[in-house]
């Protein structure tokens, strides 16, 4: 059997449009059994956006297949799932062929590029997806920018730390002495993947029940929020309530 991983993707804002991670991780699963495949893994990024930003189970598949020579191809749900953006879609795939693996969509023909047509149609998909995205936001920035603009929690995926009461952020006091840790354990020089290897080890709860990983440290280092500065597209506002460190 060819051996294969998944990966699946969705933005805490677009889930009636994307469908859940449970929907994608089904119709890999599906897809892979019905076509003689052998899924080793999922990879999964939840909540977040289609850039390259702050999504670990993204750069946790390339680690592992930069490492594990034995898989032939990755497995998405729809090509919009690994990227919206034509530019940062395109350049992924390439990424893949370098490492000489292959994209298989479930809800797609063959994405091979060296067929000009099938390259032409996936490039195609992509501007859809672009125009697609452009559409939602346009729907959804206006009201959210004036929440924030009254300091009030603009939307998007609760971080942990936190929750999320009558449209509203407070801080989860069992949260955030996890976040709290981490700080500490950064401030005692201890690396990234050092803190997130310890949080597996002790068994450490993340945000979505998923493991921890060097990204997600990263990505909690830096956000400001925990700092008490709720930011939301070109607004930032002082919540002295939300500082946790």
């Amino acid at each position: 059997m060819i051996k294969v991983v998944g990966y699946c993707r969705v933005s805490t804002d677009n889930q009636k449009v994307e469908g859940t991670i449970e929907l994608q991780t089904r119709a890999l699963a599906e897809y892979a059994k019905a076509n003689d495949y052998e899924l080793i893994q999922i990879f999964q990024d939840e909540g977040v956006s289609g850039g390259l930003e702050n999504r670990p189970a993204l750069a946790e598949m390339f680690a592992f297949l930069e490492k594990t020579t034995d898989i032939k191809d990755v497995l998405i749900y729809k090509l919009d799932r690994l990227a919206r953006d034509l530019y940062i879609q395109e350049h992924l795939i390439k990424k893949l062929e370098a490492l000489e693996k292959r994209l298989i969509s479930t809800k797609e023909p063959d994405l091979a590029s060296d067929d000009p047509m099938r390259k032409a149609f996936r490039q195609f998909m992509g501007i859809v997806a672009e125009l697609e995205k452009s559409f939602i936001t346009m729907r959804l920035s206006g009201g959210r920018i004036n929440k924030a603009k009254n300091g009030l929690y603009a939307g998007g995926g609760v971080a942990l730390g936190y929750k999320s009461i009558d449209k509203d952020l407070v801080v989860s006091e069992k949260e955030a002495g996890i976040i709290k840790k981490i700080y500490k354990m950064k401030r005692n020089k201890m690396g990234l993947r050092e803190i997130a290897r310890h949080l597996n080890e002790t068994e450490t709860p993340t945000a979505r029940g998923g493991k921890w990983y060097a990204g997600t440290i990263k990505y909690i280092l830096q956000n400001s929020l925990y700092k008490g500065f709720m930011e939301y597209s070109s607004v930032e506002v002082k919540r002295p309530e939300l500082v946790l460190i």
